[in-house]
């Protein structure tokens, strides 16, 4: 349970990465991800391309336990050896078998024995100094900590890997493990530190130093220690993927040569490689192909070089030895986790903390484990070091989705972020909150979610009771007492506006007022889902949508405000969201039979139904609700397009748009905009990832700062001179995006179908 004290700290290292990493994070973070957009656009089904990676992906993890048998037998053939680190005991029939058939195959209990292994081939190679390329799986399993304590110097020959080797740093992310250093801090490190007779000043200085310093230690060492992007059962092969070429310098120039990867780096075969080359490249940096894509089948057939005598003749090639060390390191457990095992699709490209908002700003050294960086980190996090490892950035991950579209191999890593969040809340001690709120039973919810996750998680509680006591709960709830409180106690930050409840609800609304003439020219049914910010809080959005499909020609009903789940998921409170969903469905269910179609104003929601219901609700019935469901822009496009009339519409200004992120994920973005525009508006949209208000996480005291810094991208793209000025009406889809374009100083901040609400009577 996070208390004020523990919040305090989160804030402040927040704030302190904020000021000291965030302008460098921010920088190459979102270059990243728009040189990634530019790749996936320029050519090709990007879509299709990401569908086969997954699906070879899923193949190749089912099959594990063969495919690691199959590259210890091609290794060996090859005259390499495989050490198998951390096998769990659901394997070892498959590693007797080998055994029995005169393989080697040693079985380690955990990472420290896979750098036992490598500690033994350096002995035995008489190694002084090792070279190592950039590799995830070495920083996890601490080989540079285990070879130094050895007498063993260790160097690393990527640049952003030696950049924070001589920084004494930890990577910030998976690709560019110094991405949140500008180039004026690397040359004041560099400078400070080896004091080069002429001060280095360029970025060509520092690229020019870093290589002659890199390439002499390749030149002399002993062991060449590499990572594998992806290792090929059938050949034994390894494929390094770089931009600077010294992974296969470590791979080829000295006379020993160890890969370490992890079992899931394992595919079939060669052919199994193309599309994984592609995505990897625009993934990771926004290439068509990256610079240098290296196939070795170990040891490779070249000669050594002695470099302090280079003219005299070759070695034998026969001389040169490989290892290949496959670590498990609970990659075994994960396997066999429903909900952790699209971990190991992971090809560590970065992309999701390129696509998040939050990764933008505080980078890995904030969202990210000891290790692992980004959205993926706590999947990976979890299955190697145990769920509480999580705990200090797993709130980072505020479930918007941006990171879904973004990741080759299609995870859902907002899901995993949801489950772990979930565990870690059931393993919590009881809060003060516990069953005493709708839909909370003993036997559907852990009873240990912390108080602020359990405030937020039932808003739609909160919400009810708001507005039945409106105005007196708008009164005390903006009193400074009573903030300080909440701040204290609840981590609800004191310097955010809080919801202003309304006593005449939608539903109140919906059943007092005198129903439009229906145009007939649709020929439509359908039932309005509210939401608990439509009902009890932006009622007029809700107005809106009810007057706009009856001036289309449909005739409309209202559902009972049931909360979609939404709010309890993003706490990691899973079965408490999956009773409101199942409430949601049951609600729904008579306007199906029906034929009615279910039309939604929060995005959030309709992403709710499409996606996330899939897991909490039983196939037939999530079926039938996400094919039936629309959000209310889309559904207004579809009228448009099928006959209904646009001059029933009101338009005619300038607006300046941001879509919500679930909604741009499902794709639904472009509607709105459409809409706007067959209404007569000249639109311009925002294409900033995120507002930063993501629901409640804005709302938390740890997270204010954060939220807000987020938030000034849009503040800044709205208020610049790219366009999108302060002169247009800035609208929203989102309630949340809404409430954070409010606290950025826009004004009103209506929701899209405000805009287009014809002018009668209670329309707005």
């Amino acid at each position: 349970m996070r208390d004020e004290s523990t919040r305090a700290a989160t804030a402040a290292h927040i704030r302190d990465l904020l000021e000291t990493e965030g302008d460098a994070v921010h920088k190459n973070t979102t270059h990243l991800n728009r040189v990634r957009y530019e790749a996936n656009a320029a050519g090709g089904d990007i879509d299709a391309l990401r569908s086969e990676a997954r699906a070879i992906k899923e193949e190749a993890i089912e099959r594990l336990p063969e495919l690691v048998e199959r590259v210890r037998e091609r290794v060996a053939a090859n005259g390499g050896r495989v050490y198998v680190a951390d096998d769990a005991a659901d394997a070892n029939d498959y590693i007797e078998r080998v055994a029995a058939n005169g393989g080697r195959v040693y079985v380690a209990d955990d990472a420290a024995d896979a750098n036992d292994y490598i500690e033994r081939v350096c002995a035995d190679a008489d190694a002084d100094s090792v070279v190592k390329s950039k590799s995830m799986t070495t920083e996890e399993i601490g080989v540079n900590d285990a070879l130094e304590a050895a007498g063993i110097d260790v160097h690393e020959t990527d640049l952003g890997e030696f950049v924070v080797q001589v920084a004494d740093e930890s990577p910030s992310h998976l690709v560019g493990p110094a991405i949140h250093k500008s180039r004026a801090e690397i040359t004041a490190l560099f400078n400070d530190v080896f004091d080069p007779d002429v001060p280095l000043e360029t970025a060509e200085d520092l690229t020019r130093f870093a290589r002659d310093h890199v390439g002499e230690r390749i030149e002399r060492a002993d062991v060449g220690v590499t990572g594998a992007n992806f290792v090929l059962a059938e050949s034994g092969s390894i494929a390094l993927v770089t931009n600077e070429g010294n992974a296969r310098k470590c791979a080829v120039t000295p006379d020993t040569h160890v890969a370490v990867a992890g079992v899931e780096k394992l595919l079939p075969s060669a052919a199994d490689l193309p599309p994984f080359a592609e995505l990897i490249a625009k993934a990771a940096g926004g290439q068509d192909v990256a610079t240098y894509l290296s196939l070795l089948t170990p040891p490779v057939d070249s000669p050594t070089i002695d470099f302090d005598a280079p003219d005299e003749p070759l070695g034998d090639a026969d001389d040169r030895t490989f290892h290949l060390v496959l670590v498990d390191n609970g990659r075994l457990d994960m396997r066999e986790d429903d909900d952790l095992r699209e971990t190991l699709y992971c090809i560590r490209c970065g992309a999701c903390g390129n696509s998040c908002a939050n990764f933008q700003h505080v980078g890995g050294h904030a969202f990210g484990g000891e290790t692992y960086t980004g959205g993926i980190a706590t999947g990976w996090e979890a299955g190697i070091r145990g769920e509480a490892a999580t705990d200090d950035f797993n709130d980072l991950c505020t479930g918007c989705s941006r990171c879904v579209d973004a990741c080759p191999v299609e995870i859902d890593i907002p899901w995993i972020n949801t489950v772990v969040r979930d565990r870690r809340n059931r393993g919590h001690d009881p809060g003060t909150f516990d069953h005493l709120v709708e839909g909370l039973t003993p036997d559907d919810d852990p009873g240990g979610v912390d108080v602020q996750k359990r405030l937020f998680g039932n808003f739609g509680t909160l919400a009810r009771l708001g507005s039945a006591s409106a105005p007196l709960s708008n009164w005390l709830a903006d009193r400074a007492p009573v903030r300080a409180a909440m701040d204290r106690w609840l981590g609800v930050d004191r310097r955010r506006d809080l919801p202003s409840f309304e006593r005449e609800t939608l539903r109140d609304w919906f059943a007092a007022r005198d129903p439009l003439p229906s145009a007939g020219r649709a020929d439509r049914d359908a039932v309005l889902y509210p939401d608990a910010y439509t009902n009890y809080v932006l009622t007029g959005r809700g107005k809106a949508a009810v007057r706009t499909l009856e001036a289309l020609g449909v005739d409309v009903t209202l559902a009972p405000c049931h909360e979609s789940g939404r709010a309890p998921l993003s706490q990691g409170m899973i079965e408490t969201a999956r009773t409101q969903a199942e409430r949601v469905s049951d609600a729904l269910a008579p306007a199906l039979d029906a034929g009615r179609d279910v039309v939604v104003v929060e995005p959030s929601d309709i992403a709710m139904f499409r996606n996330e219901y899939a897991r909490l609700l039983d196939d037939a019935t999530h079926e039938r609700l996400a094919a039936n469901s629309y959000e209310s822009m889309e559904y207004v496009y579809g009228l448009l397009e099928n006959g209904a009339d646009a001059d029933a519409l009101t338009g005619g200004g300038d607006v300046a748009y941001h879509g919500h992120c679930q909604q741009r994920t499902l794709g639904l973005a472009g509607y709105t905009e459409a809409v706007l525009r067959r209404a007569g508006h000249d639109v311009v949209t925002s294409d900033v990832e995120c507002c930063g208000m993501a629901g409640s996480f804005g709302y938390k005291s740890e997270y204010y700062e954060l939220s807000m810094d987020v938030g000034a991208d849009l503040r800044e793209q709205f208020a610049g001179d790219d366009g999108r000025g302060t002169d247009r009406r800035v609208a929203a889809s989102g309630a949340s995006c809404h409430e954070q374009l409010l606290a950025l100083a826009f004004d009103g901040v209506p929701h899209p179908i405000e805009l287009v609400v014809p002018d009668t009577p209670d329309a707005r």
